[in-house]
């Protein structure tokens, strides 16, 4: 009798370990994460904004032309990897650094990404657009960036002052996201647009920030 239920007490605890495994492969995307944040920040736009109260909640909006890859313990220069560039290279005496871009991504609004919308986000970041920025705090970051070209849609090419190898761990920092040509600085601060895995949907001040899954990320 007591063989009997050990018997049956291990094909339960067979069965059960079973269905959990059923019950995990069969989980489908979806629901509400909550996140609790530390702060309200003024806006939500990580060029404008100096801490990283904006940074923190927007990153997930935006892609950076490169990024530090998430799961190494400590950034390094060997931990960058694309992001909205597929590769980069520079030129023989290090005066240019070229990227070249992930061809179908797009804006959330459905407008296509190219190396116009690099060149005008540092057209902004060194003041060199029509529009401005209303605060730019890291501005003395690209002081060594003489300019940013569009060489092709599917290409980009900072131009340097004089060779900088380290320029690409900025451009690898979670301040650093590409902004599209076609909304104004304004609107980015309420309204943003980006092309990462999450959509902005509602900013309320003191209350809570908003964001949905892309499902064409």
């Amino acid at each position: 009798m007591a063989r009997d239920l050990r018997g049956f007490a291990a094909a339960a605890a067979l069965l059960i370990t079973v269905s959990g495994m059923e019950a995990a492969s069969a989980q489908k995307p979806g629901g509400v994460l909550k996140i609790y944040h530390r702060d309200s920040p003024a806006t939500m736009s990580i060029l404008e904004e100096a801490t990283n109260s904006t940074e923190i909640p927007m990153m997930g909006v935006f892609n950076n032309l490169v990024l530090y890859k998430q799961d190494v313990p400590q950034n390094s220069l060997q931990s960058i990897i694309p992001d909205l560039a597929t590769d980069w290279s520079s030129n023989e005496d290090g005066s240019e650094l070229t990227f070249r871009l992930r061809p179908g991504v797009k804006w959330h609004d459905g407008r296509p990404f190219t190396a116009n919308d690099v060149k005008c986000t540092w057209d902004l970041l060194l003041g060199k657009s029509q529009e401005k920025l209303r605060a730019n705090p890291r501005k003395a970051w690209y002081e060594n960036v003489e300019t940013v070209t569009a060489d092709t849609d599917m290409a980009a090419t900072f131009h340097l002052k004089r060779p900088q190898p380290a320029i690409i761990a900025l451009l690898a920092s979670g301040y650093a996201p590409v902004y599209p040509c076609h909304e104004s600085p304004r609107d980015m601060r309420q309204h943003p647009i980006g092309t990462g895995p999450f959509k902005f949907v509602e900013f309320k001040p003191n209350e809570y920030i908003k964001v949905a899954r892309n499902p064409d990320y």
